[in-house]
């Protein structure tokens, strides 16, 4: 598959293309079905995955709902600033249940685009409550750094929060690939970005945010997180790195 690049993207006007259809109650033609799934296929190969087209009916569901999606809830500890521009927060996010999948693909981009589309077949009706499910914001993928520090280990594991109606009950996936997993509460400190996330963007946020807060052993080394808050059809979406402290 050829690849595109973001200026490529952002001529589909894919947020125009998003609130068409979720603005609009009717069933998709076909033409919006094609055209939303070409979207789709070309942010993917920016990615250097393919998207089949039996994802065709989730990414219209998922699309459909898009201004549906649950907060993850968490409470602010603290806002740091310099020269009126916010540097990190610091936040605790609650005890619950993840749906979470693991990737290992060659590339952190593949690993991520992968698992979440195993993530939208379960959240539009591939589980045991056999309906949509919706989404939390952000999806959060899970990194791991190898013995040198500046190396991401191949596996990813990519994970939402599920919606708080079914966090007592969760419903079970019918892909074995996908495991439910109940996470105790963690206090993370978060920086914003925005674009698309990959090895090198991700590593040099690490690194800047290292170099803002400086050296501080209350925080992982090993592990990091990075938030991110709309779906991959968005070229310049909002994205966090979140570094985790040891203790609450």
């Amino acid at each position: 598959m050829a690849l595109i690049s973001l200026e490529d993207l952002d001529r589909l006007d894919d947020e125009q293309l998003d609130d068409d259809i979720a603005d609009n109650p009717e069933p998709m033609d076909e033409e919006d079905r094609d055209r939303l799934l070409t979207h789709w296929q070309a942010v993917a190969s920016t990615h250097h995955v393919s998207v089949p087209p039996e994802m065709t009916g989730p990414i219209q569901e998922m699309t459909r709902n898009n201004q549906q999606r649950e907060p993850l809830p968490f409470t602010s500890i603290s806002c740091h600033e310099k020269v009126g521009e916010v540097q990190y927060e610091e936040r605790v996010y609650p005890a619950g249940h993840w749906v979470c999948v693991t990737k290992g693909e060659d590339l952190y981009e593949q690993s991520i685009s992968l698992s979440f589309m195993k993530l939208m077949r379960f959240i539009c009706k591939e589980n045991s409550a056999g309906r949509y499910l919706g989404l939390t914001v952000p999806v959060v993928n899970h990194i791991h750094m190898m013995t040198d520090g500046h190396t991401l280990e191949k596996d990813v594991q990519t994970a939402f929060y599920l919606p708080t109606e079914f966090q007592t009950d969760p419903p079970r996936p019918s892909d074995p690939d996908i495991t439910i997993v109940y996470r105790e509460p963690i206090r993370v400190v978060a920086r914003a970005f925005s674009g698309t996330t990959t090895e090198e963007t991700v590593t040099n946020q690490i690194g800047l945010l290292w170099e803002i807060l400086g050296d501080t052993a209350d925080l992982c080394r090993d592990g990091y997180m990075v938030a991110s808050y709309e779906n991959p059809g968005v070229p310049r979406r909002r994205n966090e790195i979140w570094f985790i402290r040891h203790n609450l």
